[in-house]
């Protein structure tokens, strides 16, 4: 079995290519996004408020979610979710083409997007588990993360294309015309992505049921032996290092670059998750699965105090390029282990509580980062936040039993 052994599933097929859609979508609004806001004002902490926006919006958005996806037909929730986003980047393409696009509408469109993406998101993450076999579903998952990084490296570079050449308006409209096939790919599979229902319980809709539902897969994810562990190792790597949408303001302060290093390092960073990905395939055999989450996060968390002492571009990309492959291993090993482990039943709402984890500690990361970095400077900030990070990681190793005695093996 190889990485490519998925593909021969046409259902994979069809989300493959919604899901690629979607990642140059996401990474294209983040820059353009994050650039014209940067531009516009020239603050680190007016960026640092994106994380604001979404940690608010967010957290509500993603229990919701994971109800939903659990709830109803996977495929037509994701491209209905889709839909919403590609009217949101619509209209702001239609503001900057008009130029009457002010900092207002992007904190706006900030707000919907990042529920729309959230929303989405558990839908995405359960669907893998609907359209390959048990067997391929760890090469699926590393399929969808190279790819996902394949993406966000082609993504930052056509940004830098034309963000330099053309224009940021002209990607407003690029980040629109690529929202256009993540809508439609998922309604081509033909997979019944009805999520399974536990016996003997009644699905209503309404908002208690939303809220007991969303409470038994809390429950679930606290209960399990190494779940809250994972995620836990998730919050410590990146709630004091995540950097992507403050990057402009660590790329002019560590290296002096506007849009082009902002894109240079992103798809740096991206190609390095891609090649962690890759990499996770040759350990299938290996069975310290939990482990290896620990020592990859370690390499992160390294690789972030070493970014902060850069001081030459290339030196940065060599770096960050490493902090991507290092992430890269923790992410494929991680949604891997979540999605053997949980019942299908479960499976949406286990996701989304794995991706509110994330998202959350995203947000307060861009505000812890971005704060910092207008305080105390960019090269301070990193170090401070991989120092932090190795500790966290030292410490949810040792005290997590499940993550350490984790064993599975690819046969």
């Amino acid at each position: 079995m190889t990485i490519w052994s998925p593909f021969a599933f046409r259902d994979y097929r069809m989300l493959w290519l919604g899901s690629t859609a979607y990642t140059l979508t996401a990474q294209l609004s983040v820059l353009v996004t994050a650039v014209w806001l940067f531009e516009e004002t020239g603050s680190a902490a007016r960026l640092a408020l994106l994380g604001v926006v979404q940690l608010f919006v967010q957290i509500v958005a993603l229990v919701w979610g994971g109800t939903l996806a659990d709830q109803f037909d996977r495929k037509r929730l994701l491209a209905a979710v889709q839909a919403a986003t590609l009217a949101v980047l619509t209209a702001l393409a239609i503001l900057a083409v008009t130029d009457v696009l002010t900092p207002w509408h992007i904190y706006a469109a900030t707000a919907v997007l990042g529920i729309t993406g959230v929303v989405s998101q558990p839908a995405r993450g359960a669907l893998t588990a609907n359209v390959v076999p048990r067997t391929h579903l760890m090469h699926a998952v590393s399929a969808d993360n190279i790819t996902r990084q394949v993406g966000s490296v082609l993504a930052p570079l056509l940004f830098a294309a034309v963000a330099e050449y053309v224009g940021l308006t002209a990607a407003f409209v690029m980040a629109a015309v690529t929202a256009i096939p993540s809508v439609l790919m998922p309604l081509g599979i033909r997979a019944d992505t009805r999520p399974a229902r536990e016996a003997g319980v009644a699905v209503t809709g309404g908002p208690r049921e939303v809220v007991r539902r969303a409470w038994e897969g809390f429950t679930f994810v606290r209960r399990h032996e190494f779940l809250p562990g994972l995620y836990m190792l998730d919050i410590g790597m990146t709630v004091f290092t995540f950097y992507r949408q403050v990057l402009p303001a660590l790329a002019k302060g560590l290296f002096r670059g506007g849009a082009g290093a902002v894109g240079i390092l992103t798809a740096a960073n991206s190609l390095g998750s891609a090649a962690g990905s890759l990499v996770v395939v040759a350990f299938e055999r290996y069975p310290k699965k939990g482990l290896l989450v620990v020592y990859a996060t370690l390499g992160f968390s390294i690789s972030v105090f070493f970014f902060g002492t850069a001081s030459a571009l290339w030196v940065g990309v060599l770096v960050i390029l490493m902090m991507g492959g290092t992430d890269g291993v923790s992410v494929t090993m991680r949604e891997t282990m979540v999605q053997l482990e949980t019942p299908d039943a479960m499976r949406g709402r286990t996701v989304s509580l794995g991706y509110l984890a994330a998202v959350t500690a995203n947000n307060v990361g861009t505000i812890w980062v971005g704060f910092l970095a207008a305080n105390v400077g960019a090269a301070r900030t990193m170090q401070l936040g991989g120092i932090l990070s190795i500790a966290i990681t030292l410490v949810v190793w040792r005290a997590v039993r499940g993550i350490r005695t984790y064993r599975y093996r690819t046969s």
